[in-house]
């Protein structure tokens, strides 16, 4: 059981994919942190970049599930114009760890990260930033000192967290076509544990 929903089965693999599904029903369609898309389009999107990439099913699974901390928190939709960093990263990282292994888990917990050691390694990467972005950034840290990127690259998963954090940063376009969550279940199903 979870502290999510204790009432809940959550050991089969279609209870699994049920209560993410449920989350993106609840709250997918919130505005996804300053941005002009829904927290489900952002995904739908990031897991569209992943697909055409290439990336195995746990690196689509970790695109499409990125951001699965601001659909279980209780911050509100505008904690960080409340400066509030809500950590989404490391709680929905925590709660999927129950479900899905580091290939998974990792790049979620380390796509934060990621974006701070663009801005430190990346020329012209800060500038890019959207407000929203720049934002979110100054209350998780800021770009990292060099020694911060140098340890944070040298980390499993980190080089995945990168390519996460780039699809992640892709997907903002508004009125964009993508497939819908079940094109990308089979993902998901896959990178079960």
């Amino acid at each position: 059981m979870t502290d999510e929903n204790p009432s809940d089965d959550d050991s089969t693999a279609e209870a699994i994919l049920n209560r993410i599904g449920q989350a993106f029903t609840d709250r997918g369609g919130s505005w996804y942190a300053g941005e002009a898309v829904t927290q489900t389009e952002h995904a739908l999107q990031a897991a569209l970049q992943a697909e055409k990439s290439g990336a195995p099913s746990e690196l689509i699974a970790a695109a499409l599930l990125h951001d699965y901390g601001h659909l279980i928190h209780n911050f509100g939709e505008d904690c960080a114009e409340s400066g509030i960093d809500d950590h989404h990263e490391d709680l929905g990282a925590k709660q999927l760890a129950k479900h899905f292994g580091s290939a998974v888990t990792e790049p979620i917990r380390m796509h934060v990260p990621a974006k701070r050691y663009l801005c430190a390694v990346e020329p012209g990467y800060l500038e890019d930033l959207s407000d929203a972005s720049l934002l979110s950034l100054k209350l998780q840290g800021g770009p990292f000192t060099a020694a911060e990127a140098e340890e944070f690259i040298a980390q499993p998963h980190a080089d995945d967290a990168v390519r996460l954090r780039r699809w992640d940063d892709q997907a903002k376009v508004v009125d964009l076509d993508t497939p819908d969550s079940s094109h990308f279940q089979k993902h998901v199903a896959a990178a079960l544990a």
